[in-house]
């Protein structure tokens, strides 16, 4: 197939250089408490967090993420944001982990109250994945 001419579609590093290069993003998710986030959830992009207590986000299973990322092959990656809106000093939210990830740097990371993270998770092989905290 042969790349578009410029009279139907875009080629990246052509045309007008100063014009900003747009994404797109569906509206943000939101959790609240202790709760497992579903695949849906983390490819969003965007999880807006308000926890009433300290609580407790688990990844999703790798096998629900893969389901919908069935084209993702080894070292593809994703990216998302969670927005501690707690304003309580005691409301941080601590990642977990669930079958088929590993986090750099441990076990768990934390989202402290009125602050965000943003993690990078990239695929390692077969059912697995690995979080980065960036």
């Amino acid at each position: 197939m042969a790349l578009p001419n410029g009279a139907g579609g875009y080629q990246l590093g052509d045309g007008n250089l100063n014009e900003a290069v747009m994404g797109y993003s569906a509206a943000p998710v939101t959790a609240t408490d202790t709760a497992t986030l579903t695949a849906a959830q983390v490819l969003n992009g965007l999880i807006l967090a308000t926890p009433t207590a300290a609580a407790d986000y688990t990844l999703p299973l790798v096998s629900d993420l893969e389901a919908d990322l069935s084209s993702a092959k080894v070292g593809s990656t994703i990216q998302f944001v969670i927005i501690n809106l707690a304003s309580n000093s005691s409301y941080d939210i601590t990642i977990l982990t669930n079958t088929g990830w590993t986090v750099t740097g441990g076990g768990s990371v934390t989202v402290e109250n009125s602050s965000s993270a943003r993690f990078l998770a990239r695929k390692t092989g077969a059912g697995s994945w690995q979080l980065y905290r960036v």
